[in-house]
């Protein structure tokens, strides 16, 4: 077949994207147009995104595509969740997001379960609880008389504001609005009852979308901005990890993922929502993915621990696997519960970490290379914990683990990872989200009708690294060192 271009947009919480892929009827060849940094904006004593600058990097990507001569079929995005903006009814955009990690919302939890019970909220959305889910900053805005929500005519999550910023359509993307904890996965829709407790009608949000579905078309003023005709613009899984999971190039059953970045997501896809009593209690989440598929996972505190500690190093490799190599370091087992909120959103990462070690008993990291062994082995065994209950909630044993994500490159944590959860780790691609994206596209071309048809691309596209685990005794003792060392924290 005639070989066919597409544009991802890949925006992560700390960098963003534009891939060219190309499609041959069989297998899916990237390459990178543009990268660029993502920067959390210090405003007014809050921390927001600069949307505006995202959006002029999304046109020099397309700019670039367009100067190479990329015929392009579609365009899709991908971000993280959770956040979102506020637009007026003139379609102008009031203000910059708010991060999910400004601290606005410590204690937004409990000030919310006021209105409505968290076991009533779990039931109704099956939505772990994380203080940034944007039902708990729309509360804290709206408590704070935040001026931009109270005139906003749309609120969009940030993929789809992306998109109407270059469309001028407005939606409501599935897999990202589930992320929000206001999404009934009964319904599939946004659940009328939590937005009545938060005073927000529905018609401020955009029309729910699922998956590959042609959102709307390059505006005139884009078009001239970057050279290209009106080319589609495709909803793909809007929430970054939703995107990273279509492009598993898993080829049985039996299997865990592992999206492995600044967070790492670790879960199965399930058929149906598992709501329980158990999932409540472990604080276990049903975000919407793509053929009607459930990602049945939990948030780990992945690398940001390790990303913001490096900006606290000295002499030592700029370059990221170099510094990594550090953690081979022996002789030196502190640990750490990646998830312990002191690590949230620390002035120093390093201090943090020396603080949880003495809460626990343990000697302190002294150096750049204890500190990596540190973080490392500790988000192994986080790792190893989180698969033991979730193949206790699923009621299946997870036989390999697919890890995916820019955390692949860290072969040092890959190894490790095997080591503790005791199974082999298949890690790769790096690029997954791009890939699952761009499949997406694929689907809303007709080229890729289901998820089987998906899994084999992803598989023909990419190459991958099998770690088998070694050293079983001396993981399982650390593990039980790792259980002790978190029960203890106060």
């Amino acid at each position: 077949m005639q070989r066919i271009d597409f544009l991802a947009v890949d925006l992560g919480a700390t960098s963003g994207r534009t891939m060219l892929a190309t499609f041959d009827g069989q297998a899916v060849s990237m390459r990178e147009l543009t990268r660029f940094r993502n920067n959390m904006i210090p405003l007014g004593g809050h921390l927001f995104w600069d949307i505006a600058a995202l959006y002029h990097e999304i046109l020099l990507g397309l700019g670039k595509a367009a100067a190479e001569g990329a015929s392009l079929k579609s365009i899709g995005i991908d971000t993280w969740g959770c956040d979102f903006a506020f637009f007026g009814k003139d379609g102008q955009l009031l203000g910059l997001p708010y991060c999910y990690r400004d601290s606005h919302t410590d204690g937004a939890m409990d000030r919310f379960f006021k209105k409505m019970p968290a076991a009533d909220i779990y039931r109704r959305t099956g939505i772990q609880f994380m203080d940034f889910n944007s039902i708990f900053q729309i509360d804290t805005l709206k408590r704070n008389g935040c001026t931009a929500l109270e005139a906003a005519d749309k609120i969009l999550f940030i993929p789809d504001a992306l998109i109407y910023m270059l469309t001028g359509q407005s939606i409501c993307e599935y897999t990202v609005a589930s992320t929000s904890q206001m999404l009934n996965p009964l319904t599939k829709d946004l659940d009328p009852d939590i937005l009545a407790a938060l005073g927000i009608g529905r018609e401020r949000f955009g029309r729910m979308t699922f998956p590959g579905t042609v959102a709307g078309r390059l505006s005139a003023q884009v078009q001239a901005a970057t050279g290209l005709p009106a080319v589609d613009v495709v909803a793909v899984a809007g929430h970054d990890t939703a995107s990273a999971v279509a492009a598993v190039p898993a080829r049985d059953k039996g299997y865990a993922y592992l999206s492995c970045g600044t967070w790492s997501l670790l879960g199965k896809e399930t058929t149906e929502a598992i709501i329980t009593e158990e999932s409540f209690r472990e604080n276990f989440t049903n975000e919407g993915g793509i053929e009607g598929t459930t990602r049945f996972l939990k948030n780990i505190c992945g690398l940001w621990i390790f990303e913001q500690c490096r900006k606290e190093f000295t002499d030592v490799p700029e370059d990221v696997g170099s510094l990594a190599a550090l953690c081979c370091t022996t002789g030196f087992d502190s640990l750490i519960d990646p998830d312990a909120p002191c690590f949230s959103h620390p002035v120093s990462m390093t201090g943090a970490i020396t603080e949880y070690c003495r809460r626990t008993g343990q000697m302190p990291p002294q150096s750049p290379a204890e500190y990596c062994r540190c973080i490392f082995r500790s988000l192994a065994l986080r790792y190893r914990q989180v698969t033991d209950i979730l193949d206790r909630l699923t009621g299946e044993r997870t036989e390999v683990l697919h890890v995916i994500g820019g955390g692949t490159r860290n072969r040092f944590l890959m190894q490790y990872t095997a080591n503790a959860v005791g199974i082999p780790v298949i890690s790769g691609p790096a690029e997954c989200t791009a890939l699952g994206n761009v499949l997406l596209q694929l689907k809303a071309a007709g080229l890729a009708p289901d998820l089987d048809t998906m899994r084999r691309i992803a598989a023909a596209s990419v190459e991958t690294v099998t770690y088998m685990p070694e050293d079983k005794d001396e993981w399982e003792e650390a593990y039980i060192r790792f259980l002790n060392i978190r029960n203890n924290y106060k």
